[in-house]
């Protein structure tokens, strides 16, 4: 049986369609008449930070090699006839795909011939194809890339920071892995672990645009097959409340001296971490905000530049609030977000600036649901979340400057912050 309910935002009257398909799959479709693109996700909760996992039928836990999830998007492109992206040039689409922390998505945007290429994305993704040769030569592929990602600065001075906070989560590990772990990945491992995580059970596909509800059920009644559910469970070490170490400092050939600034907030998920998500959103934007005092006087100290940021970071097991940018002297900005999380806890925030900020926060929200692609990837995180599109809406309206500063109190603490820094050599 296929079960369907109608979703709309209480706040601006938007809708989308949910669908519990009989394969197992939930679906989510929006039609944005009028308008021209189509974007489609198909998406797995599988990312890097799943190396330990079972299922109902196992007995024990199964490890995996660290990267085997971002292999797996790689091999899955390559089928036994040709590879995906030549299915995709003859439709005019753009396909494309990505793994994260806590998941892998596979997609396609295109202007028509929607119905061929939803057909191409579900087909693909339910049929792996991996031998030892096709495997050993993504190995040499995979391991280059990794190499590159490792001369990066911005993703060096990322992972310092997240293995000074992080004891045992596999969050601090490359999404790609490491030469020496995807070395133990062959065929046999990756069916086992696309056919624990690509179980339909534990997928979505998020589909906007000018497109027809109808037509797109049709499509998944035809191309998906049922599975049963597995019972996968997955699992982490136990992570320590306290931080690894407060500074890291690292030489590297670059131009100018980089920072990530990260607090070790609780993890949260559900509607919970939206909370949280809404409250640190609007922390990161008084305490990035040019027209506020502690941004006006690092601007002109020249202790900070344009590149003074801030951004929420989070998933399975891990909840940080980053600072980044360039700076020779990052201990300072360290020292003034210190002092001005301590003044607006005391002092209390300006009512005007918490309007000023959440109102903006709130307008991207409602501007997005004009974006197809937005519309897409908000579907999809909702279901890897499990919430509803539209509760982000709703708890960003409603959030007050209350709400904030129980954040601040009890998740910006000095000792669970960690200073991450590229030097330049001279």
């Amino acid at each position: 049986m296929m079960k369907k309910e109608i979703l709309t935002s209480a706040r601006t009257g938007d809708s989308c369609i949910h669908v519990k398909h009989s394969s197992g799959l939930d679906i989510y479709i929006c039609e944005m008449n009028g308008f021209s693109g189509v974007e489609a996700l198909f998406g797995t909760k599988y990312g890097s930070v799943n190396t330990m996992f079972k299922t109902a039928a196992d007995s024990d836990y199964t490890v995996v090699p660290e990267g085997i999830a971002h292999f797996l998007e790689h091999k899955l492109f390559e089928n036994e006839d040709c590879g995906v992206f030549e299915l995709y040039a003859k439709t005019g689409a753009s396909g494309n795909a990505y793994t994260s922390f806590d998941k892998t998505c596979y997609l396609f945007n295109c202007s028509q011939n929607y119905e061929e290429n939803l057909k191409i994305l579900l087909d693909f993704v339910q049929k792996p194809y991996f031998t030892k040769e096709n495997v050993d030569k993504e190995m040499g592929i995979i391991g280059q890339e990794i190499k590159m990602t490792n001369d990066n600065p911005e993703w060096r001075v990322f992972f310092n920071m997240l293995r000074a906070m992080y004891h045992a989560h596999p969050v601090k590990i490359d999404i790609a892995g490491t030469v020496e772990s995807i070395a133990k990945i062959d065929a046999d491992l990756l069916y086992k672990c696309y056919d624990t995580f690509y179980n339909l059970n534990n997928m979505v596909l998020s589909i906007a645009g000018n497109i027809s509800a109808d037509k797109v059920l049709e499509i998944c009644d035809e191309y998906l097959k049922p599975c049963a559910d597995k019972g996968l469970e997955s699992v982490f070490p136990p992570e320590p409340d306290e931080i690894v170490e407060a500074e890291t400092r690292e030489k590297q050939p670059v131009g100018a001296s980089i920072f990530n600034l990260g607090y070790k907030c609780a993890p949260r998920s559900g509607i919970d971490r939206l909370k949280a998500v809404s409250a640190a959103s609007i922390v990161s934007s008084l305490l990035t905000d040019p027209a506020l005092p502690m941004c006006e006087r690092l601007l002109k100290d020249e202790v900070i530049n344009s590149t003074f940021n801030c951004e929420v970071f989070y998933g399975d097991g891990y909840f940080t609030l980053i600072f980044s940018g360039e700076a020779e002297k990052p201990e300072l900005i360290r020292e003034a977000v210190f002092a001005e999380i301590d003044r607006l806890i005391a002092e209390g925030i300006n009512e005007k600036d918490f309007q000023r900020v959440k109102k903006s926060a709130y307008g991207i929200m409602v501007r997005e649901l004009n974006n197809v692609e937005a519309v897409a990837s908000l579907m999809l995180n909702a279901y890897m979340e499990n919430v509803s599109p539209y509760d982000s809406i709703s708890i960003m309206s409603e959030l007050t400057c209350g709400d904030v500063i129980d954040f601040m109190r009890s998740q910006l603490r000095r000792d669970r912050c960690v200073l991450s820094v590229i030097e330049t050599e001279d």
